[in-house]
């Protein structure tokens, strides 16, 4: 090994790798090893390569790959392909980006729910439909939140802070009527950020 540097950020990838079943970006071993520069991180993996024990796939996020190992990491990105219409019809232009799908929903502060009636299907939330929820404890005005009611329900719905100190829970259901609540009644859990849903 070149220098103690290039072993730590040998066995932080590769622990990284074990835990992960991908490579990390060189922003997350930069944080990982205290190097704020990422081309110095880049040499480092560089000198890794030049002695056989990591192979550097150019243009391709996450593309550091051990040497030696049986199976290689599964992948979870997907080619983004260009844009499609969902208004007028536009010029079909197939595109070379790929979209790594790591980032959206493996992240250690992240969660998905199975969304179970149709209290938010104004907003597009459908019964069914799998919600990708960040952890916080806050949420600003007009979120989508996952609230823990009186520390025994869980529902999603809008937060509504109020000038009194109550909050309201909205749905996006045009039938449904809103849910006034002291604060102390509410607990937030966390925030959508996403969803998806399957139609097979």
């Amino acid at each position: 090994m070149a220098t103690d540097r290039d072993r730590e950020i040998y066995d932080f990838v590769r622990a990284y790798v074990a835990r992960h079943g991908y490579a990390p970006k060189l922003r997350e071993i930069g944080q990982a090893t205290g190097i704020r520069s990422r081309g110095t991180v880049h040499r480092h993996l560089r000198a890794l390569e030049s002695e056989g024990l990591l192979a550097i796939e150019p243009d391709v996020a996450r593309g550091t790959r051990l040497k030696g190992r049986t199976s290689a990491a599964p992948s979870y990105a997907l080619p983004l392909l260009g844009r499609i219409a969902a208004g007028q019809p536009i010029e079909a232009i197939e595109g070379q980006d790929e979209i790594d799908l790591s980032e959206f929903f493996v992240n250690r502060n992240r969660f998905v729910l199975k969304v179970q009636g149709d209290s938010m299907i104004e907003d597009g939330i459908l019964d069914g439909d799998m919600v990708v929820v960040e952890k916080r404890e806050t949420a600003d005005n007009g979120e989508i939140v996952v609230a823990l009611i009186d520390g025994l329900e869980a529902t999603l719905k809008r937060l509504q802070k109020n000038r009194d100190g109550s909050v309201t829970l909205h749905p996006a259901n045009s039938r449904l009527s809103p849910l006034r609540l002291s604060a102390a009644r509410v607990r937030v859990q966390g925030v959508v950020v996403g969803q998806f849903r399957s139609y097979r």
